[in-house]
């Protein structure tokens, strides 16, 4: 998946727009059956598209092409292969370290055609592809214009001309190109660069060792030597080590793990009693114990969706006039604010979270857009990426005070926070905005269908909540009221249409999202709809870009509160100079702040990770661009295998640790088990408790950064999805369950080898050195700090 995962609500109004991808899976009369169905769903991205249109005129339309749809048969005939010709592809280009790759392809004139193209390592490769010969087309390539190409995204062709194409291979893997002819028009080639689907690595049972609950010898040298006390963190065991060895009995509850650390140091002793918030002897940055030393390399970042978290003030859960919809609450607010994450720190602090991960707080769009596919849902900014305001709190998060006591009682307890933000696009224009700020415009003679306050609109029972489009003339000079096309590119009356984020990524609409023109070199002023809202702290800025404005709106955070860090969403969609001025503009904004400060503060400069949908644990270029890390998407899939047996993680962990290692400083990434963009784990291991007991080790032993998303610990089970599925990623965090003895011992497990994690930056920062396969054995060294983590063995088969 590469777009933005929140529901297209802007979408196609007419059924004369171009076939999409889903209509490109479909027979001709199934695809315009959906378009038919669709369109009145839907709003355009090019509402010229429209003009004069009336609803008689349009609802006309749609029953023709209804008509239509059922006059023509149920399979699409096949195109002849004489009018497919065969084409030509011809591949070359350099990974990173230098290496060359080339091969060449045929492409038949099948229908639909998959050619596997091979390995591909991250690097810049050039793609031919001709109905010529290669010969011919690399004789006419000079004058050839090279196009961006994608990974997996659609691209169009021609069918009858050459095409040179310029791709950037971010994460290795074996790759595989698919070719389609268009259904509507057959001279135009449809192509998709994806990874070769593979299953996850199998793991023999009988390669896995079964752990009888007994004593088991641990090889521990060269890492201690002889005569060295050893600490079992999980059971406190504390044994001599002899002949390099150690003797001992994993605890009951820690599915076979040993975490071994020394015994003459009693500041690395795992407490998972919190410090009190009232305590005098509150801890402060520069007061923390040795054993929680910190590097960005050994960070536990726990991601928490505020809203869906924990709801500490009621008194705002219903801001704005928002409305739960007495249904199954599945795209609106659930109460969770900022109040209610300060509440839970003491939790956090146990869990051994150094750095904690806050959806957007600045003022979200006030009303709701339809959810899912279907519009089978009021969609609210719930999860803070719908920006309306970035100066102002949303009531629903809270109030500055609530803030800054979030972000002082972080800090007190050794916690960082990052902020998520968006810099690619505005929010979505909603009824709620629309009236309220007074942009845009109701079609003549619509306002009948309207109650005194828009955002109140129901769909009558055979519409949807996507149907709220049809009342509203996009064709309106009002709605220049709104950003105003010098911000953005939105595709309706007087705003620029920008293309596809598939053709371009940086100046193309991600889900018809409105996009900010953070490329433009154009002075501007403030939006319209700024000027008039009456809370807003935005002012003019004399001779700034949209960049620039959006720069200084999400650093003055910094600056007022300290904030520690960002979690960059959209990352690939936004020119990478612009990630570089954000991150030297943040840097700057925190020294300011600590500059204020009365009492120590961590050390640390500003941090910045980056969300690049479908990235792996490779460097590239983002790193040259003000990124310390990026978010890790393969490990997902390859913890799988950990779970079935943790001596699987070898290879993976080798690795990982070498990349962090290799003496090219600047580089991590973050890897996590869950995520709001793909899944839960515990829902696709099944929703097992035994499973998500062992899918702790392969996640916090792991080398670089790691993130926890809020409920890893706690098997928090997938909610309501309706008609988009992602949704269930995002559910209420299950705090009743950890009531249940079960739970418990979950969350205990986690918190056991979280904190030693935190206690040891050898873990995610050290080297990795493998000590025996029985048992399996490792060691981690950074330094003076050095650790050795085994495995006895499964306690039961999987």
């Amino acid at each position: 998946m590469i777009l933005d995962p929140f529901p297209l609500t802007y979408a196609y109004w007419s059924c004369i727009q171009p076939f999409n991808a889903e209509e490109s899976q479909k027979t001709p009369r199934e695809s315009l059956q959906i378009r038919a169905f669709k369109a009145i769903r839907y709003q355009s991205n090019d509402y010229r598209h429209i003009d004069g249109l009336s609803m008689v005129g349009l609802l006309t339309v749609l029953l023709l092409a209804v008509l239509l749809s059922t006059s023509l048969p149920l399979q699409a005939a096949p195109v002849p292969a004489s009018q497919q010709p065969t084409h030509t592809l011809d591949i070359e280009g350099h990974d990173n370290e230098g290496n060359s790759i080339a091969g060449s392809f045929s492409l038949t004139a099948e229908e639909r055609q998959t050619t596997h193209i091979g390995t591909l390592s991250p690097g810049t490769y050039q793609l031919l592809i001709s109905p010529l010969s290669v010969a011919v087309a690399r004789h006419q390539s000079n004058s050839i214009s090279p196009q961006p190409f994608r990974p997996f995204r659609q691209h169009r062709l021609s069918i009858s001309e050459p095409a040179l194409l310029q791709l950037q291979i971010t994460s290795a893997g074996s790759y595989q190109l698919t070719t389609t002819t268009d259904s509507k028009n057959d001279q135009t080639l449809l192509i998709r660069l994806t990874k070769t689907p593979q299953k996850p690595p199998s793991i023999s049972l009988t390669n896995c060792p079964i752990w009888d609950g007994g004593a088991v010898t641990v090889k521990v040298a060269p890492t201690f030597k002889d005569g060295d006390w050893l600490r079992d963190a999980y059971s406190g065991q504390e044994v001599q080590v002899s002949n390099g060895t150690i003797q001992i009995t994993p605890s009951a509850a820690s599915q076979g793990l040993l975490l071994l650390e020394s015994a003459d140091s009693s500041s690395s002793k795992l407490n998972l009693s919190p410090t009190p918030a009232t305590s005098k002897e509150r801890r402060t940055p520069q007061n923390l114990s040795q054993s929680a030393l910190f590097d960005w390399n050994n960070a536990t970042v726990y991601f928490a969706m505020t809203d869906r978290f924990y709801n500490g003030n009621t008194s705002n859960d219903q801001s704005y006039g928002r409305q739960p919809d007495g249904d199954q609450e599945i795209g609106t607010f659930h109460g969770g604010d900022l109040a209610g994450m300060t509440l839970k720190l003491d939790y956090l602090q146990q869990l051994g979270v150094n750095a904690l991960w806050i959806t957007a707080p600045y003022e979200q769009v006030h009303g709701w857009v339809g959810g899912g596919d279907d519009g089978d849902f009021k969609h609210y900014a719930y999860h803070g990426y719908y920006v309306l305001d970035y100066t102002r709190l949303d009531a629903n998060m809270g109030t500055e005070q609530e803030l800054k006591k979030l972000i002082d009682g972080a800090h007190q307890r050794g916690i960082r926070v990052l902020f998520d933000i968006v810099m690619n696009h505005a929010g979505y224009s909603t009824l709620a905005d629309m009236q309220d700020y007074r942009f845009g415009s109701i079609n003549k003679g619509m306002e009948r269908y309207l109650p005194e306050r828009w955002q109140q609109w129901q769909p009558e029972s055979h519409e949807s909540y996507h149907d709220y489009h049809a009342l509203i003339n996009y064709n309106s000079d009002d709605w220049l009221q709104w950003w105003g096309p010098q911000w953005i590119r939105a595709g309706i009356a007087g705003y620029e249409s920008g293309p596809s984020a598939a053709v371009d990524p940086i100046r193309g609409s991600l889900a018809f999202l409105p996009d900010f023109k953070t490329e433009s070199t154009q002075f501007v002023s403030l939006p319209p709809f700024l000027k008039h809202k009456p809370d807003t702290l935005a002012k003019d800025l004399p001779s700034s870009t949209p960049r620039q404005y959006l720069i200084h709106w999400l650093t003055q955070w910094v600056e007022d509160y300290g904030i520690d860090g960002f979690r960059i969403d959209t990352a690939k969609h936004v020119e990478q100079e612009a990630w570089a001025e954000l991150k030297m503009a943040a840097i700057s904004a925190l020294q300011t702040w600590r500059k204020k400060q009365t009492v120590p503060q961590f050390k640390e400069p500003f941090w910045m990770v980056g969300e690049v949908f479908g990235h792996g644990f490779s460097r590239d270029n983002y790193f040259n661009n003000g990124f310390d890390a990026l978010i890790n998407f393969e490990f997902q899939d390859k913890a799988q295998a950990g779970v079935k047996c943790f001596n699987s993680m070898d290879t993976l962990y080798q690795q990982y640790a070498q990349a962090l290692n290799d003496n090219k400083p600047g580089f991590n990434m973050l890897s996590y088990l869950s995520s709001q963009d793909t899944a839960l784990f515990v829902n696709k291991q099944g929703n097992q408790l035994d499973q998500q007991f062992r899918a702790a080790a392969p996640l916090l032993l792991l080398p670089g950064a790691i993130q926890i998303y809020y409920g890893d610990e706690s098997a928090r089970p997938s909610g309501p999805t309706g008609s988009d599925p992602l949704q269930g990623t995002r559910s209420d965090m299950n705090w009743s369950d950890l009531n249940k003895p079960a739970y418990k011992a979950l969350l205990k497990h986690w918190q056991i080898l979280s904190t030693f994690r935190q206690a040891h930056i050898a873990i995610g920062a050290g080297q990795h050195q493998k000590l025996a396969d029985s048992p399996y054995s490792f060691a981690r060294i950074k330094g003076n700090d050095r650790v050795v983590i085994a495995f006895a063995g499964n306690p039961e088969p999987f």
